[in-house]
């Protein structure tokens, strides 16, 4: 992406086009349907960029300009309310030394030297509402839709506790009062337990959860979500009865209005600044989220001085903490054994909203990391999400360790069989030697055959694999297709000889769900070789490397043949198969509990030969593919796999040789440089229509 300075007006005004269509898409997503694309990061820089290009050339500053804009056009299915006093949005800053910047600015334009007492106000990450009242009494709620023109959610703002109904005697006639209403921490991660339990969608993060919620045409659904507000400003009012925002707090306060208790005067930058790294420190210990922090001049003589530009008010500003990073402290580090039998270290964390996203575990790495960034339990850290990646731990703040602090010893005993676990000199991970022998390596490896990428059983969910597991059902992948005969004639397994499984009598199961099972099950008996060789859970091999073997190879005899022989030179052949892949691949196949689980598998299902019916005249043959983000129409390995079946290339990471990217919601770091290389972004609906054409 060119330097600003360095665009010509030409390229400018294309730029200026391209942001103001992806701004204005990226609004609706946000304010209309509550399903952000866009992470806050990336919108920012959007906002920023836009901003500076225009300062270059004003005279291409666009009519659908985003800078002239605030929030998007009212959803359908809502009644119009015409906000009296426009509901503008803030300017944004990101640093102190452009809060500086900013205060200097307020000074020279007031023409004083003298401080100026600002009001810092956290920035709540919510819904912003308006709520009129008339002679005491709530008559009219709206969103802030378009900043002009909001919504009427009058009846769903009723269904909030916090909502004062009526005011007590003394208040003006018609007092607009405005505020942000969110849902806490607690009753987000509710709501979301719940939803998963029932089987539906879960949402992102609190702010979505509390648009989607107070954006309800049925105001009952409002009133089963747990819905908070703060007041924080007013509107139209025929009577102002206070001269700062400070005594405006102490008036909503008496009149039963929540505000926020951290709300804080500050008479000078050093106060502004060291209250920023306060609420920085304590964000992730909050019950409600914040992306940071708005400063407004507090005598409001002077905000009527300072007035408005084109859509934001001269005195206030919004310090946004880094979309990406935030501060939170680690409750515990735990073990996790993967299918593989790697042991990850994981960081629990206080839960914290970093870049729009819920971060409740961080990733640890290995061994190697925690010792070499010295982590430690209760350490407050910084942490990190930067697009597809895996939150992680940027480092330690060492000045704020419990002085009782002990530095973390990784087990060399794997914590869920309680086997040997060892560590290969030419690798950072250590492994479990218990194999399938343990219960979190077994279940795993049973989870991922079953998978949708797998053997795609229905009715073999993750829950009901541990269960049948710890109680014996099933130990390995044949047994799964031996079910139906240990349930009618008594179970295979030695020690529980004649005694049949009776499924139908357990908990929440019926006759009709255990055929529809077993009809599952059946369904599976024959099998592709993609499937088959992905469902065995080789190390490193995933949908796409299935297919490239299923491809070279043409029957599982062949390929397990080599394998056996340890043919790793035919394997590095393949384009795609490095050395270090051909190695784990080879050594699965000499593990002697692996070729006794493939043994007894082939007993009970029949693998097809490959049959290559790759569609090498679709829009997308011979490209080269990156998917990114969260699809909403298929999972990510389904979608590499449907792309190789129309010869495509599907790559992990963006490159000049990419030909699309297929952006998915919460897309971040690969959208970004797909965007600098000048490669085509494909949302998921307008990939789906380039391959259906």
């Amino acid at each position: 992406m060119k330097d600003i300075e360095e665009l010509t007006k030409h390229e400018a005004e294309i730029e200026l086009k391209r942001i103001a269509e992806e701004m204005a898409k990226s609004d609706i997503a946000y304010y209309q349907n509550d399903n952000p694309y866009l992470t806050d990061a990336e919108y920012d820089s959007l906002k920023k960029r836009n901003e500076e290009i225009e300062a270059r050339f004003p005279e291409l500053i666009r009519a659908d300009s985003p800078s002239k804009r605030v929030g998007a056009a009212i959803k359908s299915g809502f009644g119009k309310v015409p906000h009296r006093f426009p509901m503008l949005s803030l300017g944004d800053v990101f640093s102190i030394e452009e809060v500086d910047d900013f205060i200097l600015g307020v000074k020279r334009f007031l023409n004083t030297a003298n401080d100026i007492i600002f009001m810092a106000e956290p920035k709540i990450d919510g819904l912003s509402f308006s709520a009129r009242y008339e002679h005491g009494r709530f008559v009219l709620g709206a969103t802030r839709g378009d900043g002009t023109t909001g919504e009427d959610i009058t009846d769903n703002l009723r269904t909030i506790a916090q909502l004062p109904q009526t005011l007590p005697s003394g208040v003006p006639d018609v007092l607009e009062v405005r505020g942000e209403v969110y849902m806490a921490k607690e009753d987000f991660f509710a709501i979301n337990e719940k939803y998963l339990a029932a089987g539906k969608k879960a949402f992102a993060n609190p702010r979505n959860a509390a648009a989607g919620s107070l954006r309800q045409l049925d105001a009952n659904i409002t009133k089963e979500r747990k819905l908070s507000l703060f007041a924080y400003t007013w509107g139209k009012v025929s009577q102002r009865c206070w001269n700062s925002q400070a005594e405006f707090f102490e008036r909503l306060q008496e009149w039963g209005f929540p505000t926020n208790p951290l709300n804080k005067l500050c008479h000078s930058l050093k106060e502004v600044e060291e209250n920023f790294n306060h609420l920085m420190e304590i964000r992730a210990q909050l019950s409600y989220d914040i992306d940071g922090i708005v400063y407004k001049v507090n005598d409001i003589a002077l905000q009527e001085r300072l007035g408005f530009l084109t859509r934001t008010p001269r005195w206030a500003i919004a310090h946004k903490f880094p979309a990406e990073q935030a501060l939170t402290r680690i409750k515990d580090i735990r073990i996790q054994v993967g299918r593989t039998g790697a042991l990850t270290p994981v960081a629990d964390l206080e839960p914290i909203n970093v870049g729009g996203v819920i971060v409740s575990h961080a990733t640890l790495h290995n061994e190697d990391e925690i010792k070499r960034k010295d982590i430690r339990i209760n350490d407050m850290v910084v942490v990190q999400r930067a697009g597809d990646v895996i939150p992680q731990i940027v480092k330690v703040i060492l000045d704020k360790r419990p002085a009782d602090s002990q530095e973390f010893i990784f087990p060399h005993t794997c914590p869920e069989c309680g086997a040997h676990a060892i560590r290969e000199e030419d690798e950072a991970v250590r492994r479990c030697t218990g194999g399938l022998t343990c219960p979190a390596q077994a279940i795993e490896r049973l989870i991922h055959f079953v998978s949708r990428e797998g053997f795609n059983i229905e009715g073999l969910g993750d829950k009901i694999i541990e269960d049948f597991y710890h109680e014996g059902i099933l130990h390995s992948p044949a047994d799964i297709f031996t079910l139906e005969q240990r349930n009618d004639d008594g179970d295979l397994f030695s020690h529980q000889k004649n005694s049949a499984l009776h499924l139908e009598s357990r908990a929440g199961w019926g006759k009709k769900s255990v055929e529809n099972l077993f009809q599952a099950i059946n369904q599976r008996r024959l099998i592709s070789l993609p499937r088959f060789i992905y469902a065995l859970g080789i190390r490193q091999v995933g949908t796409a490397t299935a297919r490239l073997i299923a491809q070279h190879y043409g029957n599982f005899t062949n390929f397990m043949t080599d394998m056996k022989n340890k043919e790793t030179a035919k394997l590095v052949q393949i384009d795609g198969i490095g050395g270090a892949m051909a190695k784990d691949i080879v050594e699965f196949f000499q593990e002697e509990h692996n070729l006794q689980t493939i043994q007894d598998l082939l007993q009970q299902v029949r693998v097809e030969d490959f049959e290559d019916k790759t569609d090498y005249n679709s829009p997308i043959a011979g490209k080269t593919i990156v998917f990114t983000g969260t699809l909403e129409r298929m999972a990510r390995a389904e979608a590499k796999a449907q792309a190789l079946s129309l010869g495509a290339k599907v790559a992990g990471s963006v490159s000049k040789n990419t030909d699309y990217v297929v952006m998915g919601a919460d897309a971040g770091s690969k959208a970004t440089k797909a965007k600098e290389l000048g490669i085509t972004i494909l949302s998921e609906e307008e990939y789906l229509n380039l391959i259906k054409s």
